[in-house]
Parts: C-alpha cells; structure tokens; sequence
C-alpha cells in the first residue's frame, strides 16, 4: 500500500481550515502547566519572557503572583508591569489585574499568572479565564500558569488523592483549546527539599502543607496526573499534524487498540480482553464490524447480538464504529491508519478458513499493514465446543436462505428450459451465454452464495441436455472439460463481482440517502423563523429517518418541560425520564445505561449555548437506535434541531433588541427636540410675561406688539403639540377617514387663512382651475396637510418670495403641489424627509422637531395616495426651489339632483 498516493481526508481538512479561520486575528495562549505550585511555572514563564523581550517583543507583566519568592521576584525586574486596580472587599483594599488597562495598554505579549484565579467581586468577569478570553479575542498574546489541580475533569480526582478540595477551577476546554502547552516538572523529592527551604511559601504556611498537600504520594500522583494530561494533549497535537501533512503510515507513539468484531460467539470475549489491555497498558481503544457482502444476510439472531457487543464496548469507554467493505482486512487498517491505532485485535473465529483457497483475516492484514502489531484473542472455554457460524459465507440453514437457493435452481431449470427448443437454432457457444447471463442476474438479486450454486448447477445442466451423448453425464469430448471448467469460473467470478457492486451499490444508496436527508433537513430548518416551523420540520425528518414517533419536549422560562410538541402526538412520553435527561444533559430511555427498559430514547437537544430541549423518538424497528452510525445521525440531527432552535432564540431577542433601539432613538429624538423648540417658546413666554408685570408705563403699541409676540409663541407651542399628537393617534390607529365630495379650492383658502400671521411675510399664489371637480377626502386632515406644507415651505425660505399651490387631476388622481423658491432640499434627503424626526440642514436655527412631513405622509397614505419631494432644477443644474406633490385617488362625483325647494325657488 503506498501511503503518499492516499488524499487526505476532504472533511478533516475542511475542519482543520475552519479552526484556522475561526483563530485568525485572535491572540496565542501560552499555558505553563505542572503538577502543584512550587515547581517552577511562573519562573520559566518569567525567564521565557526575558528572552522574547530580547527579541524585540512588547513584554508586559499584568499580574505575577511570587507569594514571596525572591527569585521570582528577581526574574520580574526589567519587565514593564501594569498598574493594579484597587479593590476594596468587605471594608479591605485588595488589588485586582486591570483587565481595562491591559486591553487599553495592547502588548504583543501579557503576562497573566494563575489562570484559575477567581477575581473579587466586582469584576467584570467572576474568574482570570474569563478575563483571558477577552484579552486573546482582542488580538493580545497571553502566557499564564495552571496546576492540574486546578482542571475540572479532575477535581474530584485530586480532591480524593489529596482530601484537599480545590474550589478555584476552569473548564478544560481552556486547557485543550491553548495553542502550547509547557509542562514544568520536577521529582516529588526535590519539591519537598524547596518546601523546606523555604522557596515555596512563608515558612508557617509551608508547615501547613508539608503536614497535608505537599506529602511524598501525593506529590508523585499528581505528576503522574499532570504527565498524563500534558500526555493526552500532545496526542491531540499529533493527530492534528498528521490530518495536516496527510500522513497516513502509523506512528506508534502511544499502543492505542483497535478491536475487531465479529458474528461469532466470541465477539464479546475479544472486546473484555481489548478492554482489559487497554486498562492495562493505560490506552485508549476503538471497537469497530466489518460489513460486508456476506454478513449482509446474516441471521437477525446474530446481528442483535452484534450491536449487544457494540453497545458493551461502549459501555467499556470504547469508541465504535461499524464499517463497511468487500473485506474486513482493508477497512480495518483504513480506520487504524485514521486514528493512528497501532494494534489490531482479532478474534480467533477470525483466523478460520471455509474454504482452502481463503485467505485469512490475519494474513490479509499483515500483507496490507506490515507496520501494525496484530493479535489474536483465543476461544472462551465454554464455546470451544460450539461451532459458530461463518463470517465469510452464507447461513445455508435459514429459512430465507434456503428460498434463495430454491429461486436459484428454479432460474437455472427455467433457463435450461428455454434453451432446449434453442438448440437447433443457435451453437452451443451462445447457449452457454444464457447460462451465464442466469448466473449474473441471480447474483444481482440474491447474492453471491445463490450465484455460485446456480454455475455450478448450469455446467451440470448444460452437460445434461446440451452435451453429446444427451440426457447423461457422459462426455464424449475431452473438449468439453475445458469448456465447463471454462463456463464455471466466468460464473464464479461473475456473480462474485456482481455480488459485490450490489454490495457497494446499496451501500452507496443508504449512505447518499442519509445525506441528502440531513441536507434537506438543514435546508428546511435554515428557514424556519418560528419554533412551530423547527417543531413540523423536526418531526417530519426523525419520523422519515427512523419509520417511528417523535415529539419535542421543550422548556420554558424556568427551566421546566412542558408538554410534547407537537400537541397531541407522543401523550406516553415520560416526563420525569425527560426533565431528568434534561437537568443532567445525559441520554436517557431505551438502549442508555439510564432506564433502560423505557419505549422512547430521550436525547438532549446541546447548542452551544445551553440546552434546548429534549428529542424524545420511539423507532419503528428498535434495533436501530442500537447502530452506531444510526445514533450518530440521531445525535446530528438532534444537533442540527438544538442550533435552530437557539438561533430562532436569538433572533426573536434581537429583533426584541432592535425594538428597544428603535424606541429608545425615537424617545431620545423625541426629548431632544422637545427640550429646544418648546423651551424656546416658553422662555419667551416667561419674559413677556415678566414684561408686562415690571413695566407698567408700556405705551399701548409696546403692549401690543407684547400680546402679538406672545400669540406667537403659544401658537407656535400649540402646533408642536398638536403635531406630537396627531403623530401619537395616527400610530395608534385611532384616527378615522371621514371623507366627503369636497371642493379643494375652499381646503386650500381654509389652511392659507389658518396659517395668515405665518404666512405673512411670504406671497401665496394659487393656480386651482375653477372647474376643477370635486374630489373624496377628508377634509380636516387633508387642510393639515397643506398647512404642513405652507408652513415647511415659509419656514425654510426666504421673506418675500412666492409659495405656489397647484392643483389638476390626471385621468383618476388628483395631484395637488407646493412650490417654493428657497434654497431646495438638501442632497439626499429627498426620500427620508417624510420620515419621523428628520429635518433639513438648517434644523438648529429653525424650529420644528421634525414630524410635519411626517403626519403628511401618514394622512395622504391613508387616504391610499403618494407623496413626494424633488428640487426644482434650472439652467446650469442651478436648483431653482423645492416642489412637493401629493396625489389622491379621484372618481367622477356623483350626480346632484335638484330637490322640490330648488324648483320653487327657480319658477319664482
């Protein structure tokens, strides 16, 4: 097998690259790792930071912890040290590290010490990680120190090594996720020599722990410990470099176990002892079953108790795998060369041969991997005398096999049959391809065993009828050896070939079905916006994928299930079994080690952030869920159902968020033009006011120049509210369209004269044809529509120039238009100026908290019209003024019948 001839692993690379993605821009964390404090961590960190500093690196100490080492203390000479942030705690001043000042200050390199340090309260984070992670996803590189102890995976493990219980702990994912690790170590004698010294802790304290954690055993389990861990870590780095350079060959740094299971009676003997070396040798270990063409038809008996043995190795902290292949040598040096497994356990059935010509799984192996070490477990003593069924050939004795062949024979009786009248017509030549042709299409259906049998069976019956003398066995030519033998081995080899692209055919089928229904399923749930939609969309695929019940089991704001969704479907789930699947975030139900004897299998539906809920799925056939590759697609598409759920979350609080936003800008608007442009008015109200109480002597035109200006500026404050009001009611829905036939003209003459103190300093000119028709509209809020737009128009010109209000109707509009000559619009604003809060460039010298245009638009689309604005363009793209232009649905009037009164009026 040539190794570099092999393409990686499309998938492995995909998620190599992902990671690589996901870790640009963000800093490296170095970990300092050793078995207990005092062996030397912050030292070597401090040492090492030296010589980066040398090389030109921005070294910065943000905490350093000596506890009183002078040299520690020593090493932190010549580095730049962060300020530390005082904290005061239950009535004492304590110093923190300034997480602020670090992000702030933005080293190439920070020095953080004690990584599982807990901050006081009133830290932004409750722990130093936390305060790790922020710094690395700002881009800042961080070396820091952690003792095993302080691991969470191994907590318990310490605390019942040392009867001391470490209460500051950090997730381990930290510790995998760290781009190096340096693990510091010295011998348990020599730490105990630098206790007595004095170069640990304070000589009382040191007393304290030599008495109870710095004893001898506990110091060598726990190196033990931290060399395992720092042992494990490494694997991963190796594993990962290999996926990268593609190397396929096997590297035995470490005896890993791969064990073969077989059909046989002494399947689950090879995975108690492959469980039992891996104990013994301190390994991990995988257990993994060939599929191939012949153990396809294997007995149902036998395939039970296959996924019994799978689920034992499971049970035995195995990681199982079933395979598929045309033989089981090639797929299992594939998945050892995968996971860099460097022994191969087999079974002794394994070695068996039914037939003289096979090869054995053993010699197959050791000529495809000459590399891997292979060993044999023997037969238990108590099945030693069972013989057990064949891995390689078909069950002969099972009723559906026996069927197989009878088909068979009928096909090849048939076909001597048919052939018989052929005789005459044909040569024997193209009677044997009929013969041939029977073999291969009883191969296609039923398998490579019923494919041999019928070859043979043709080269009997060719001799028998076509074959002179006929109707015996005799053979009158030695011709004819050559030719049967000839004719038994095209069958041979053809139903074995063609047995074996059914095999990979089928094979290829399942597998294209799966994915393309977890593709579908993906697809379907990317577009689901609500729960009900994940709900249907998740119930559909898991009943299609498993032919049986399914429901959702979902919590609610206080962290309990509550009924199955969806409603009505599933009523037998057990809810106790389900909230306990959820609080422990553990499978429960049929085929787990919780409750077994349940119907349902409960499955926590884990996102990233929290749990989501509970998949709760009763299969039609419950030997399913006990397939490896079936549970990973159940957990896949339990996965996939967790993240939509979390993102539908999300999203719902982000569009919750957005709301917020939106009515905090408004309000913000809101507050902030209110407090100019209606103080304003009353600040001049107030000295009006003033005026006229002190100055009793004011002539009577001062009065009243006094009086006008105070009408001004109630009248200006009368119209800010009323303007925040009809905005409020119209948002509401509280305003009403009350429309009659109107003429426009008069709307037009009643906003010009409400508006006449404003409008004086401007000259308003109309061009409304006289027979103009009349027009459906309410008549109120239309007249505040041009009032806004008169009032807009005076408000940013200049005095003295002329405001034109037009009016005609086009086919079934009625368009009606303000024209001014002032500056225009300003670039860009031509869209967003009818909406709520916007104003011109002007808006600090002038007026108005920006809603006129707004209401405008508000009463013209409910009256389902349009409106718009554009600048008036003249020679030399010289912008002449602004137009604004409203448009109103118009239909004929209605016909006005004179009544009785109007006819005596006229005769009179």
């Amino acid at each position: 097998m040539n190794d570099s001839a092999e393409r990686p692993n499309p998938d492995d690379l995909l998620a190599r690259v992902q990671k690589q993605e996901s870790a640009a821009g963000k800093g490296r964390l170095k970990i300092y790792f050793g078995s207990s404090a005092g062996v030397g961590k912050t030292f070597a960190m401090l040492s090492a930071a030296h010589r980066a500093k040398q090389e030109g690196l921005d070294v910065v100490v943000g905490v350093i912890e000596t506890h009183g080492r002078k040299e520690t203390e020593l090493q932190t000479e010549g580095l730049e040290h962060l300020p530390q942030r005082p904290v005061n705690y239950r009535g004492r001043e304590f110093t923190e590290f300034d997480l602020d000042a670090a992000l702030a200050r933005r080293p190439d390199l920070l020095l953080v010490d004690e990584l599982a340090h807990s901050n006081m309260e009133g830290s932004r984070h409750p722990k130093r990680w936390q305060d790790v992670e922020e710094l690395l996803t700002a881009g800042i590189d961080v070396w820091t120190t952690l003792n095993v102890q302080h691991l969470e995976s191994l907590n318990d493990v310490v605390g019942g090594i040392t009867g001391v219980l470490v209460t500051e702990t950090l997730p381990d994912r930290i510790f995998d996720e760290a781009d190096e690790v340096v693990l510091v170590d010295i011998p348990a004698d020599e730490l105990l020599l630098r206790l007595k010294a004095g170069k640990v802790y304070m000589p009382q304290q040191a007393e304290r722990a030599a008495s109870s954690f710095f004893r001898k055993g506990n110091l060598m389990a726990l190196r033990e410990i931290a060399l395992r861990r720092t042992a494990d870590r490494v694997e991963d780095d190796v594993l990962n470099y290999r996926v990268e350079q593609s190397i396929n060959r096997i590297w035995k740094t470490d005896n890993a176990i791969l064990a073969c299971i077989g059909s046989s009676a002494g399947a689950e003997n090879v995975v108690r002892s492959a469980a039992q070396l891996a104990r013994q040798i301190n390994t991990s270990w995988h257990a993994v079953y060939v599929e191939t063409p012949a153990r396809q038809r294997i007995a149902t008996s036998q395939r039970e108790t296959i996924l019994n043995v799978l689920k034992l190795a499971e049970q035995l902290q195995a990681q199982t795998a079933v395979l598929t292949g045309n033989d089981i040598a090639t797929p299992l040096v594939r998945y050892a060369r995968q996971h860099n497994l460097s022994c191969i356990v087999i079974g002794h059935d394994a070695q068996r041969r039914i037939w003289p010509w096979q090869r054995r799984v053993g010699d197959d192996i050791a000529e495809l991997a000459p590399d891997l070490d292979l060993m044999q477990i023997g037969k238990p003593e108590k099945n030693a005398s069972v013989r057990s069924q064949s891995t390689y050939a078909d069950d002969a004795n099972q009723p559906h096999d026996i069927k197989r062949y009878v088909w068979s024979g009928g096909l090849c009786l048939l076909t001597a049959l048919v052939a018989a009248p052929l005789l005459h017509v044909f040569d024997l030549a193209n009677i044997v391809m009929l013969f041939l042709l029977t073999v291969m299409l009883v191969a296609v259906k039923f398998g490579r065993g019923p494919s041999a049998f019928a070859a043979v069976l043709n080269v009997a019956l060719f001799d028998f009828f076509f074959v002179q003398p006929r109707f015996t066995f005799s053979i009158s030519d030695a011709q004819y050896l050559f030719t049967f033998f000839i004719m038994l081995t095209v069958g041979l080899i053809t139903g074995h070939l063609t047995s074996r692209l059914r095999f990979q055919a089928r094979i290829s089928s399942l597998r294209e079905e799966r994915a393309q229904m977890l593709f579908e399923f993906a697809r379907d749930l990317s577009g689901a916006l609500q729960v009900e939609q994940i709900v249907d969309i998740s119930i559909t695929a898991v009943k299609r994928a498993f032919n049986g019940s399914a429901a959702l089991v979902l919590p609610n704001l206080d962290e309990r299930l509550q009924p199955p969704q969806p409603p009505g479907q599933c009523d037998d789930i057990d809810q106790g079994i389900a909230q306990w699947a959820f609080d422990k975030n553990e499978q429960a139900g049929f085929a787990t080690d919780t409750l077994p004897s349940s119907e349902y299998r409960y499955i926590p539906l884990r996102a990233p952030v929290r749990i989501r809920g509970i998949l709760a799925i009763k299969p039609g056939n419950k030997r399913w869920l006990m397939i490896p590759e079936q549970q990973r697609q159940l957990e896949t598409l339990a996965s996939l159902i967790a993240m939509a759920l979390e993102r539908v979350h999300f999203v719902d609080i982000s569009q919750e968020m957005l709301v917020r936003m939106e009515s905090e800008r408004l309000r913000n608007s809101l507050l902030s033009a209110i407090s100019h442009d209606l103080r304003t008015p009353l600040t001049a109200l107030t000295g009006f006011a003033e005026a006229l109480s002190l100055r009793n002597n004011l002539s009577p035109e001062k009065q009243q120049e006094i009086v006008q200006a105070i009408l001004e500026s109630s009248t200006r404050m009368h119209a800010l509210v009323n303007n925040l009001l009809d905005m409020a009611r119209i948002q509401s829905g509280e305003i009403q369209l009350k429309k009659d036939w109107h003429s426009l003209e008069e709307v037009v003459g009643s906003a010009i004269r409400s508006l006449a103190p404003l409008l004086a300093s401007h000259r308003i000119v109309t061009h409304i044809p006289a027979d103009l028709p009349l027009a459906q509209f309410d008549a109120v809020l239309i007249e505040r529509v041009l009032a806004n737009l008169l009032e807009n128009a005076v408000k940013y010109t200049p005095s003295g120039t002329v405001v034109t209000v037009s009016s005609w109707v086009d086919r079934q509009t009625l368009i009606v238009s303000v024209v001014d000559k002032g500056p225009g619009l300003p670039a860009g604003l031509e869209h967003n100026l009818f909406d709520k809060f916007t104003r011109g460039e002007t808006e600090s010298a002038i007026s108005g908290v920006g809603l006129g245009m707004a209401i405008c638009k508000a009463i013209v689309e409910a009256h389902h019209g349009k409106i718009s604005a554009r600048n008036i363009v003249g020679d030399a793209n010289v912008v002449k003024g602004a137009e604004f232009i409203f448009e109103l649905p118009w239909t004929e009037p209605p016909l006005i019948e004179p009544d009785d009164s109007d006819v005596i009026e006229l005769e009179k």
